[in-house]
């Protein structure tokens, strides 16, 4: 398997948070703060995973970075460059499958090069080769309804690696999944991943998941959202999240990264018992 050195000396970040703080209006018109003075370093063709309690932020400093949403202070930069609107080398997977319900398996595969305006043949082309590797080229005329929620996820991984994003931003993607599932979907996405060359960034509630799949752990704080440490994994690559997770060193890595993150994870939960009282 091809890895890309994701700390090779003189490389430009392929992504880089410097101070970034963003505030929402709320509808009673007071203003929220979601992430405050963050500072972030992801380096190319690394995987970053993201933890901390629920509803810190850990979203918002994906939308930031897609450019979905502009940060309120601080700069967010994508290879050496300010993030101004939406950029067409970052894809996004979302916790909700963003297929169309109306096209088919094939149909939606095709749908990005066909936005970013390569001919139709080109595109077929490139949408059944990346159905063949999520293991799905069989049931390319099924409609998203006659799929299992695991083939769901498939479809939407080859989505995004049919337009050969530079980042990848994943926001929970496995969540709905059953364990077996979602095991296996985190092996294919490490095999999907391998010698492209992608950063990652992968935001999940599973401590386990994280550790499986990662380069460096950050963990947030509770919100509003900052980095408080990051972990580097140091288990070697190619991983199986199965075999993996039967390492030493990942009880170990578990260990640590759950001190720092229980910490965050108590503060939330009496901050809600706070208002609920």
């Amino acid at each position: 398997m091809v890895h890309v050195d994701p700390h090779k000396a003189g490389a430009v970040p392929a992504i880089e948070l410097t101070g970034a703080t963003k505030r929402f209006r709320t509808p009673s018109g007071a203003l929220h703060t979601a992430v405050r003075e963050l500072d972030l370093t992801v380096a190319p063709g690394e995987f970053v995973a993201v933890v901390g309690p629920t509803g810190c932020g850990k979203s918002t400093t994906l939308t930031l970075v897609s450019g979905l949403e502009e940060p309120t202070e601080g700069e967010v930069r994508v290879y050496g460059e300010p993030v101004s609107g939406i950029n067409e080398h970052v894809g996004f997977v979302f916790q909700q499958d963003a297929v169309f319900p109306w096209r088919t398996v094939l149909s939606n595969v095709m749908a990005g090069p066909r936005f970013r305006g390569v001919p139709a043949d080109r595109a077929r082309e490139k949408a059944r080769d990346w159905l063949s590797r999520v293991g799905l080229s069989a049931f390319e005329d099924r409609y998203p309804h006659q799929l299992s929620g695991g083939m769901r996820k498939r479809v939407a991984l080859a989505q995004t690696f049919v337009n050969d994003p530079r980042i990848l931003l994943m926001d929970e993607p496995f969540s709905a999944l059953d364990v077996q599932t979602r095991a296996l979907m985190s092996d294919q996405l490490l095999e999907l991943w391998a010698g492209t060359g992608s950063s990652v960034v992968f935001v999940t509630h599973d401590l386990d998941e994280a550790i499986a799949l990662a380069d460096r752990v950050v963990v947030m704080t509770a919100g509003p959202a900052t980095v408080k440490e990051v972990f580097t994994v140091d288990l070697p690559r190619p991983r199986t999240v199965e075999a993996v997770r039967l390492e030493p060193r990942f009880v170990e890595l578990y260990r640590e990264i759950w001190a720092s993150l229980g910490e965050e994870v108590r503060i939330t939960r009496e901050r809600g018992a706070g208002r609920a009282a």
